[in-house]
């Protein structure tokens, strides 16, 4: 049976995995999503739930073998488990007529995101893949800017996003296979800013991966780097990597000027925009604000008015079809076309959601990703 919230109108969620993303950005979070209600913490690790219970005053603490038992009492989960366990726990909760919010990359294969969406839909629940930068005012601006052909044609899109990732990290120590490695965790935000800001979808690839021999990329490239074309002549690269200093920005270029965003993708600083129209030069900052309280707002809200979120299980099997197909040029050193996708409804002005930014928490058997952090 659906279920849609408590007695106050707000939705019950389950948060699956205490690893950092979870620690530092999801739980605090609950604290300004005023229609979610924090409920349930789920882990393989006890002392983790004993302490974060504690802090967040949680009763309901559950190790993942009782899973069954904790989607007994929640409206929705948030899935902030390792790439390849999203298909698992999130069938299993829309089996249990739970509503899922499942971090991005949404899956590691096409047919695991389809097994997801197959199972969100016969089961009558909604399904949502956490991308916060939907709600966010300096990515919703850019676009707004696109669309108002105040840069001309747009003709190319390029982004760099990458961070010392720790060796002892699971996202290095997890096969490529498995969704370990930079382009299914960091070049995701370079695929959906390029599909959004052109509001279109890839119709090929071309891709190359590259390792500097060290230990900790035994599992994973280091890096890649990536050129799709889109309809319209239009090019968006863009490299991703585990092993460069942190960066994190792209460039969209059209026939009368250029929007550049430095920081683009980041959640724990604000966002920056430099705008270049006819040789004038403005600049913009947005605010530092909850992403990730703006995305549990958006999504409790789409539960209990039963509307279905804009970035749905389509939104992530795009992604991850683009990820597959550039897997497989860096694979085979070619270009690589990408089937068509049925038109989707895409991020705009209307889903900003303000949300102020909490404090720095501290955590409990978790490290930061980047080297650089630590």
């Amino acid at each position: 049976m659906k279920r849609h919230g408590n007695s106050k109108g707000r939705v019950r969620y389950a948060v699956v995995g205490l690893g950092h993303i979870a620690q530092e950005a999801v739980l605090p979070a609950f604290k300004t999503a005023e229609n979610s209600e924090l409920f349930a913490l789920i882990s393989s690790d006890s002392e983790k739930l004993k302490v974060l219970g504690s802090k967040y005053g949680l009763q309901h603490l559950y190790s993942y073998e009782d899973y069954g038992r904790a989607l007994s009492n929640v409206d929705a989960v948030y899935l902030a488990l390792p790439n390849h366990l999203h298909r698992e726990y999130a069938v299993r909760a829309a089996a249990a007529g739970v509503h899922v919010l499942c971090e991005k990359p949404m899956a590691v294969t096409v047919e695991d995101c389809e097994a997801m969406i197959a199972a969100a839909q016969q089961n009558h629940v909604k399904l949502m893949i956490a991308y916060r930068l939907h709600f966010e005012a300096g990515n919703l601006e850019a676009i707004r800017l696109a669309q108002s052909r105040k840069l001309g044609d747009l003709r190319i899109f390029t982004s760099e996003f990458s961070q010392q990732v720790s060796d002892d990290n699971v996202r290095v120590n997890e096969l490529s296979a498995r969704g370990g490695g930079p382009l299914y965790d960091m070049g995701v935000y370079c695929i959906n800013a390029a599909r959004y800001l052109f509001q279109a979808e890839p119709t090929e690839v071309i891709a190359a991966s590259a390792n500097n021999g060290e230990e900790r990329f035994k599992h994973v490239e280091e890096m890649m780097s990536v050129v799709m074309r889109f309809p319209e002549e239009r090019l968006a690269t863009f490299t991703c990597s585990f092993g460069a200093v942190d960066v994190s920005r792209y460039s969209l270029i059209g026939t009368k000027g250029v929007l550049r965003s430095d920081p683009a993708y980041e959640y724990a600083t604000g966002i920056k925009h430099e705008l270049i129209i006819d040789e004038k030069k403005t600049n913009k900052a947005f605010p530092k604000r909850d992403q990730f309280a703006a995305e549990l707002v958006y999504f409790s809200d789409c539960i209990l008015k039963n509307k279905e979120p804009e970035s749905s299980g389509q939104e992530g099997l795009a992604d991850v079809r683009i990820v597959k197909a550039i897997y497989e040029s860096a694979r085979v050193k070619r270009a690589v076309q990408i089937a068509d996708l049925v038109s989707k409804r895409r991020p705009d002005k209307h889903q900003e959601i303000r949300r102020p930014p909490h404090g720095k928490p501290q955590t409990i058997h978790t490290k930061p990703v980047s080297r650089e952090a630590a």
